[in-house]
């Protein structure tokens, strides 16, 4: 089974989102280091890159990231509104989404989503992403791209009327209708180059715009596989195998 290998967002202002993620994952404890690049910072599997002409802002996007305890999701919420940021929800207990789920939410600069999560289920590592939450225009087209993707990647699919939910080893992935995500990059990670291919055939015969064939990308590291589609809402998902 496929895991999230990363998310990529583009921001407006990246030092104003470099300051918020870096205290984010100090306050929820990430053990990983942060990758440097120009224009582009990465904490395992989430990135952060300046926004282009040719990339432009991610917006409408729900990233929640895995929190040890409850008081660790208070502490991180304590402390990133103390530090100016948009409060979006206090930290509490929300029994809609599972019963021992508790969570707290804010807002970047550009309008996206943030949350730390806990909950008695969690084996996560603290700072990884624990799910996503994408907004999409159109709920069926959407599961006609997604449904064979994630045959493709072997993921599990929970599909609902309202909604499809892609279920990897490292989190989930939900679509719903609403003001659709935008420029989001998603990247599933997979054990050979067999899948990269078998994505990339399954994302273009369920409409998808072929945004990259299946093939090795040196620039990122010796031994990067990847490819890349565009779905219905013209988000960047991928597949990668790193054979390091």
């Amino acid at each position: 089974m496929a895991t999230i290998d990363h998310v990529g967002v583009q921001t407006s202002n990246l030092d104003a989102s470099l300051r918020l993620f870096s205290r984010g994952f100090e306050l929820l404890g990430f053990q990983g280091g942060r990758v440097d690049s120009g224009g582009f910072h990465e904490w395992d599997n989430f990135a952060i890159a300046r926004a282009t002409g040719d990339r432009p802002v991610t917006r409408n996007l729900h990233v929640a990231f895995v929190a040890s305890s409850r008081a660790q999701v208070d502490r991180w919420w304590g402390g990133l509104t103390a530090a100016g940021h948009r409060d979006d929800g206090a930290p509490g207990p929300r029994p809609e989404y599972s019963p021992s789920y508790y969570g707290a939410f804010i807002r970047d600069h550009d309008g996206n989503s943030i949350e730390a999560v806990s909950y008695d289920t969690s084996d996560g590592a603290a700072g990884v992403i624990d799910h996503l939450w994408v907004r999409v225009r159109d709920i069926g087209a959407t599961r006609g791209f997604y449904a064979p993707v994630a045959e493709s990647l072997g993921l599990a699919v929970r599909d609902r009327r309202d909604r499809i939910t892609l279920v990897t080893e490292s989190g989930t992935v939900t679509f719903v209708e609403g003001a659709p995500t935008e420029n989001l990059h998603l990247a599933f990670g997979v054990g050979g180059e067999e899948p990269v291919r078998a994505f990339h055939h399954a994302g273009l015969r369920a409409g998808g715009l072929d945004n990259g064939a299946p093939g090795e990308r040196p620039e990122y590291h010796p031994g990067y596989f990847g490819a890349f589609v565009h779905d219905p809402d013209a988000n960047n998902v991928e597949a990668v195998f790193h054979d390091r």
